[in-house]
């Protein structure tokens, strides 16, 4: 059965006190309250206890929460001992890489545990694929700006065996796009899927509790399932004005219905 994860981005509005602008004032108030080391420890665990507590054995540890850009032995070992102390383990390690983080990222990606980068990149895919491949890390990219499966399985080809997809279906329906039917296309190429709900169509991207949308939440769990994917399934929700730790409680336990 897939294993049901939890996207620690859906916290991204936690450091400006559930009062975000946009996602770059999430994603900067994130960096600048976790990257400090002598606070590190502490932030740390309390995020990771409290996703624990959800009910929730496994993450998507997002690239906020432990940058490639300033982490260090010391910030991994925290983190490290945190995941053990509260049972969790790494699905994906879900940091936005270039060029100049490539290596740093896939280093720590193997010591949180997994072998696969679960995000996007900036720059040639050629460069970034070497890179990969000398770490034996796989980038499994999220379909951001992509507006269609071709679009992203180009993305993919350009990876030489280096890339695949993660489907996150609220970026498909605000593009448009039918998260069923890119599933279907993608096909053999999903290797990490993001479970979201989203208001409508283009933007801005606003995410709900599944249900209370326009993705058919439950019919893309049935396409994963035609197409044989057997990886994570990750529960992300990021409300910009409130916590979303209960939704995503019950939409965990909503998901474990629909394995069962």
């Amino acid at each position: 059965m897939n294993t049901i994860a939890f996207m620690t981005a859906n916290y991204v509005a936690r450091e400006t006190g559930w009062a975000m602008r946009d996602w770059g004032h999430g994603d900067r108030a994130t960096n600048e309250a976790f990257a400090p080391p002598e606070t590190y420890p502490a932030r740390i665990d309390e995020l990771l206890r409290e996703v624990a507590a959800l009910g929730f054995a496994t993450i998507d540890l997002w690239g906020a929460h432990l940058s490639p850009a300033w982490a260090t032995d010391g910030h991994v070992a925290a983190v490290r001992e945190s995941l053990a102390r509260h049972g969790l383990r790494v699905a994906t390690y879900a940091a936005w890489i270039d060029a100049a983080t490539a290596a740093r990222a896939c280093e720590l990606a193997r010591r949180l545990g997994t072998t696969t980068v679960g995000a996007g990149f900036s720059g040639e895919p050629e460069g970034i694929a070497a890179v990969l491949q000398e770490h034996g890390v796989r980038l499994a990219v999220e379909n951001h700006p992509e507006r269609t499966p071709a679009e992203l399985l180009a993305t993919i080809r350009a990876g030489g065996g280096s890339f695949a997809a993660t489907v996150d279906t609220g970026w498909w329906a605000t593009q448009g796009y039918d998260p069923v039917r890119a599933i279907e296309e993608l096909g053999e190429h999903v290797a990490h899927v993001h479970l979201k709900d989203v208001r409508a169509v283009g933007e801005p991207h606003v995410t709900c509790r599944w249900g209370d949308g326009i993705v058919d939440v439950h019919a893309c769990v049935a396409a994963l399932r035609r197409v044989g994917y057997r990886g994570a399934l990750t529960v992300e929700h990021e409300p910009e004005d409130h916590d979303p730790g209960e939704e995503c409680r019950a939409m965990r336990a909503q998901l474990q219905g629909w394995l069962t």
